[in-house]
C-alpha cells in the first residue's frame, strides 16, 4: 500500500512539474565547458532539473545517440552519412541544432617566435611534411605535433578541412583531450596543438597563432567576429544532435541554450554566440 501511494505521489508530482526527469549529454571534448555551463545555469533556475554533461568525443557522443543512451550528443562536427545509417537500423532519426560556433585554434608556446601560419603550412605540418620550426621561418628545432584522438570531432573536422583527408602524421602524439593539449603546449616550446579556441584564449605560455587561407592572404585572428563570419579560415559551427526535433524538457533546454542568456553564457565561456 505505501509503494503505491508512493508511486502515485510521484506520478502526480511528474504531473505537476515539479520532479524533471534527468537530461543526459553527451559528446564533444571542444564543447564540455559549454555544455557544463549552460546546464549549470538552467539546473539554477530551473530547480529541480538534473542535466548530467559527459565528453568523451563527438564519435562518442554520436554512439551513445544511436544506441539511445544520452538525449543530448554534443557534435563539433557534423553526423557522418554511415552513423546516419546506424542511426535508422535503430530506428534513431537524428536532427541537428546549431548551438554555437567555434574557430578551431592552433597554438604555440609563447616563447616560440612563430605568429603565423598558412593552412598549406599547417597541412605540411600535420602530414608530416614539415618537421622543423625553421621551416617556416622559425628556430632550428623539431616540431612536435600534437593532435586529439580519432574520436574526436575535432580530430575529423582538421583532417577533412586542414589536412584535405590526408592521414596525420605517425609521428603524431594524439592526446585524449584539448585540455591536455593546451597544457602540453604551455610546457613544450617546440610543440603545436589546435583545439576550440576557449581552451586556448588568454591562457598562460599559450600563443593562438593567426591563419591565412593561403601564402600572401592577411593572416587572421579567430576573434568573434571573424569566426561569425567566417573571415577566420578554419570557422565551424557545433551542434547538439536529438533523436528527433527536441521535445519536452530537451526542448526546454536547448531553447535555453539558444536564447539571449544561453548564447551570453556561450561568449562568456570563450564561445562564440550565433548572433551578436
Amino acid at each position: 500500500m505505501k509503494k503505491q501511494f508512493t508511486i502515485a505521489v510521484i506520478s502526480l508530482l511528474i504531473a505537476a512539474g515539479s520532479v524533471i526527469a534527468g537530461i543526459v549529454v553527451k559528446g564533444s571534448d571542444t564543447m564540455a565547458m559549454l555544455g557544463q555551463g549552460w546546464a549549470e545555469a538552467y539546473t539554477q533556475s530551473h530547480p529541480g532539473a538534473d542535466i548530467s554533461v559527459q565528453g568523451g568525443g563527438s564519435g562518442t557522443g554520436i554512439a551513445a545517440l544511436i544506441a539511445g543512451s544520452c538525449d543530448i550528443c554534443q557534435a563539433s562536427r557534423a553526423i557522418k552519412e554511415k552513423e546516419i545509417d546506424k542511426c535508422r537500423e535503430r530506428n534513431i532519426y537524428p536532427v541537428a541544432t546549431t548551438v554555437a560556433m567555434d574557430g578551431v585554434a592552433f597554438a604555440v608556446n609563447s616563447a616560440n617566435p612563430i605568429k603565423s601560419l598558412t593552412m598549406e603550412q599547417l597541412k605540411g605540418i600535420y602530414t608530416g611534411q614539415i618537421t622543423n620550426w625553421n621551416q617556416v621561418g622559425g628556430n632550428d628545432m623539431k616540431i612536435v605535433v600534437l593532435s586529439r584522438e580519432n574520436s574526436s570531432g575535432t580530430y575529423a573536422y582538421v583532417q577533412e578541412f586542414v589536412l584535405g583527408n590526408a592521414r596525420y602524421a605517425s609521428t603524431a602524439l594524439m592526446m585524449p583531450t584539448t585540455k591536455a593539449i593546451q597544457a602540453e603546449v604551455a610546457n613544450n616550446a617546440r610543440a603545436i596543438g589546435y583545439g576550440g579556441e576557449a581552451y586556448f584564449k588568454n591562457k598562460a605560455s599559450v600563443k593562438v597563432l593567426t591563419i591565412a587561407a593561403k601564402a600572401g592572404a592577411t593572416p587572421v585572428y579567430p576573434t568573434d567576429d571573424n569566426v561569425r563570419s567566417k573571415k577566420y579560415p578554419i570557422s565551424r559551427p557545433l551542434f547538439f544532435y536529438t533523436n528527433g526535433k527536441p521535445a519536452g524538457q530537451v526542448k526546454n533546454f536547448v531553447n535555453f541554450c539558444l536564447s539571449e542568456e544561453g548564447q551570453t553564457i556561450a561568449e562568456k565561456l570563450g564561445y562564440v554566440a550565433l548572433k551578436k
